[in-house]
């Protein structure tokens, strides 16, 4: 166990970020072949798994020795260990994963910005734990590449780190090395571990304690597991297929060794893994229902073996696959593949985590290299297009456009394939997987994307083009959507350029796939900043649509329109307008005033002549928006109530607030009677009126929208929400901002403590919230409490965020005038000085901050 580090108190539970798998139920500890991490890894250090030496029948890169299982029994321990506040799981199989995963912890542990880029979030969460007090654990995956993590490498006193590869020892260093430095740490802290199989006591624990049904089971259980190389993988397999067919060792034994002699080669798996793997695939076939087993592995064997989520499986186009006849995915369907999942699992050939709804089913990589060596051609194209759809089927859609019910090759999705065996009637065992169920904790979007993302590369990897007849398959647009949304900006560059090549070398430049394929480039390049790129690829499309269809066709009209927004993300409002302007004529002139296209246009335009500095035209172009869409389509429509708020916003910009009130008192109102009062657009709407009352001075006013935020917030999302933590520290600055301290200062300690307890006393909002308590008090003229409040936000702002950062150095001055509002001049000086040097080494000798940071030490130096 670990002991508390530098004297914090444990947090009451730790934080949780990514899907740890479950334990083999036969797990046991491997003394002899594999360390127990969780007890050996002290803090600061990192452990790299390995596979073992190659042996002549076990090839060292088939993997199967156990490594993921000990990283497994690791992270576990350390969810367990009340000492460790955060424990990260994150599959690490390609760089796209491993920035997935980083970014989803580090909003977990710390605050971020909510169109933050992964890569800045990943970037992140590689701070915090270099910095963060806190213990935590670490576990990556089956990292791939080991330049995956290039720029990202995790590390940190407080923290213990384990990866999982199938990259050789001499990936990490030289062959021969134990310890070895990495780049950008002081010191050398990485530990390669190989892992081989489990030797032959451990081989024949493993076997006695899973072969209980008889003790003459166990006869040659030495020998089989000499047979085996000691192989967790094919020791699982065929236990699994003794206890399903009530064998023992030696008979097994005696099959193994007739079917090892007839294995194809496949690299990288031996011969007793492909023999196990083929005995356990009759083994599984033959379980009632009879015949679902092999199709349903096919389906599996194309998707990712670190995890298919469950409702892929049970989707029309799976059931009707492995059923072959036509299928709706009906309960009865459903329960039938159910059935053949868990004869799949009985045979040793998946593993289920019924507890999670993103991971549900997993297998080893070496099955699945397995299975496609015995697919023909046609049979892998078609369980590529049955999986293609299945994935598209199950995939959270909140794009209608994004997918459809028919895949490239003009079938239906669900469409079942001629030629099987229809299966007898299944009655559903107890034992019988959930695969259509919540998971005990509620599975995060982004992870499920990257399940689906995942299942999706392994399924290109293997398509031999089946996804390209006769055009893209609309999986592949829904793959790059998925980055996109997921802000996963250079991966969709590189996938948007991948998607745009392929497309024109098959189906030519002008054919839609190649044009749409274009315009998500664009826009990749767009939302990662790079503005050149982006108007670049936007200008040759429109002269494209222009040249092909003419100045007024609907898609030009829209190709216009998104080059004006490149131009206006490009901090480029004056051309943005220009363009808008032509776009807003064209499209109500074509499509009329109300067409989505026009009010997006016009929305926009309304936008750029803000951020152009011409709020008048602003407010009037929201204002005549504003009265069409009432008109048109009714005070209550999600695109009127969201131009009203907006015309809210362009009031208050422009100093207008009794006008910015009035609107969004309407918006409340509208919401409220279209949603109800818990909706959370309305609670919004709320905090929005309230904030423009505070800011227009109606303090009393504004406290009492405040205080019904809270309420609303409390009731519908629960107290130790972050939204419901921010609404409270929204009130207590409204107390504050009225003078009503007595009140703010009870609001303020809530909300710290409630950020600590909730989020952690190493996440930026709860930094946030100890300097506005500190001010707080200040203000309130309490300043034995002002200035220790300061003083650790100072020492904690510096030790997360860095001496040169703005906010540590916005602290260390608050912390100055703190220091003089007491009388304590000395102290005001030595801060002062420090915040000088800080600020002209990270920020400039002639930055505002610095000059006046400069004249308030000339100031404090002549009192």
């Amino acid at each position: 166990m670990v002991a508390p580090h530098d004297g914090l108190p444990p947090p009451p539970s730790a934080l949780l970020s990514g899907t740890v798998p479950p334990l083999a139920d036969a797990y046991v500890p491997r003394p002899e072949t594999g360390p127990d991490l969780a007890s050996s890894l002290p803090a600061g250090r990192t452990a790299v798994l390995v596979p073992g030496e190659e042996t002549g029948s076990a090839p060292a890169a088939q993997g199967g020795t156990g490594k993921t299982q000990l990283a497994v029994a690791f992270a576990r321990a350390m969810r367990t260990d009340p000492a460790i506040a955060a424990v990260i799981w994150v599959n690490a199989a390609s760089r796209e994963s491993v920035l997935t995963g980083f970014a989803r912890a580090a909003n977990t542990v710390d605050a971020g910005q909510p169109d933050e880029d992964a890569g800045v979030s990943a970037a992140r969460f590689v701070s915090w734990l270099a910095h963060t007090r806190r213990p935590w654990a670490l576990v990556l995956d089956d990292l791939a590449e080991v330049g995956d993590l290039a720029g990202l490498w995790p590390g940190g006193p407080s923290g213990r780190v384990v990866i999982t590869t199938r990259q050789p020892a001499a990936a990490f260093g030289r062959p021969e090395a134990t310890v070895i430095p990495v780049p950008g740490l002081s010191r050398p802290d990485v530990t390669v571990i190989p892992v081989p199989g489990l030797s032959r006591r451990e081989a024949l624990g493993y076997l006695t304690a899973r072969l209980t049904d008889n003790p003459d089971q166990r006869i040659e259980a030495l020998d089989l597991g000499q047979d085996l190389d000691g192989l967790p993988l094919g020791l699982a397999q065929a236990t699994a297929v003794m206890r399903a067919r009530g064998q023992g060792c030696r008979e097994y034994r005696a099959q193994l060794a007739e079917r090892r002699g007839h294995m194809p080669a496949v690299p990288g798996v031996s011969e007793a893994v492909m023999a196990t793997w083929s005995i356990a695939a009759e083994c599984a076939h033959e379980l009632p229902p009879a015949g679902l087993a092999w199709p349903t592995l096919i389906l599996v064997a194309l998707l990712d073996h670190h995890g298919i989520p469950g409702a892929v499986l049970i989707t029309p186009a799976a059931c009707s696959y492995i059923a072959g006849r036509p299928s709706s995915a009906a309960g009865p369907d459903q329960d039938m593949v159910a059935a053949a999942i868990s004869n799949l699992a009985q045979a040793g050939l998946v593993t289920l985590d019924q507890a999670s709804g993103v991971r549900t089913v997993q297998t080893h990589a070496s099955v699945q290299a397995a299975v496609r060596t015995y697919l023909p051609q046609a049979d892998l194209q078609q369980g590529v297009l049955a999986a293609a759809d299945a994935l598209l089927q199950a995939w959270p859609d909140d794009d209608p456009g994004a997918s459809g019910g028919v895949s490239a090759s003009g079938r239906q999705a669900g469409q079942g394939q001629p030629g099987r065996s229809q299966p007898g009637p299944n009655q559903p065992g107890p034992h019988q997987p959930s695969l259509n169920q919540p998971s005990r904790d509620q599975p995060g979007r982004d992870e499920l994307e990257q399940a689906m993302r995942d299942c999706a590369a392994v399924l290109r990897a293997a398509d031999d083009g089946a996804l390209w007849q006769p055009a893209a398959h609309p999986l592949l647009f829904r793959v790059g959507l998925s980055l996109d949304r997921g802000r996963l900006a250079e991966p969709a560059i590189a996938y948007w350029k991948s998607m745009m090549s392929t497309s024109t070398r098959l189906l030519g430049p002008s054919h839609p796939n190649a044009v749409l394929a274009r315009d998500r480039l664009a826009a990749a390049y767009e939302a990662a900043g790079r503005s050149a790129d982006a108007i670049a690829v936007f200008s040759a499309a429109l002269a494209d649509w222009e040249r092909n269809y003419g100045p007024e066709h609907i898609e030009t009209i829209a190709a216009r329109s998104r080059l004006a927004h490149s131009y206006y993300s490009a901090a480029r409002p004056a051309e943005a307008v220009t363009l808008y302007e032509r776009t807003v004529a064209d499209a109500g002139r074509t499509l009329g005033a109300v067409h989505p296209v026009t009010l997006e246009a016009r929305t926009h335009l309304a936008q750029a002549y803000l951020a152009a500095g011409k709020p008048r035209e602003a407010i009037a172009a929201h204002v005549l928006l504003l009265g069409d869409a009432e008109r048109q389509l009714g005070t209550g429509h999600p695109a009127t109530l969201g131009t009203r708020t907006r015309l809210g916003a362009a009031y208050a910009a422009n100093g207008q607030l009794k006008e910015a009130i009035t609107q969004y008192d309407k918006a409340v109102s509208d919401t409220e009677r279209m949603r109800g009062p818990d909706h959370l657009d309305t609670i919004a709407a709320r905090a929005s009126l309230a904030s423009a009352l505070r800011t227009a001075g109606q303090g009393k006013e504004a406290i009492a929208q405040y205080e019904r935020v809270l309420a609303d917030r409390e009731r519908v999302q629960g107290a130790d929400h972050p939204d419901a933590i921010a609404a409270r520290a929204n009130l207590g600055y409204a107390y504050r901002s009225a003078g009503r301290l007595k009140e703010a200062i009870p609001q303020y300690e809530r909300t710290l403590a409630d950020r600590a307890r909730v989020q952690g006393p190493d996440h930026r909002d709860t930094l946030t919230a100890r300097s506005n308590l500190a001010a707080c008090y200040q203000q309130a003229r309490r300043l034995t409490d002002a200035v220790p409040q300061y003083e650790r936000a100072v020492a904690d702002s510096e030790r997360m965020l860095g001496p040169g950062d703005i906010e540590t150095l916005t602290t260390r001055c608050n912390l100055a005038t703190a220091y003089y509002a007491a009388g304590r001049l000395n102290d005001v000086v030595l801060v002062l000085q420090r915040a000088l040097s800080d600020c002209e080494k990270y920020l400039g000798p002639d930055h505002q901050m610095t000059q006046t940071v400069r004249e308030n030490l000339d100031a404090a130096t002549q009192a």
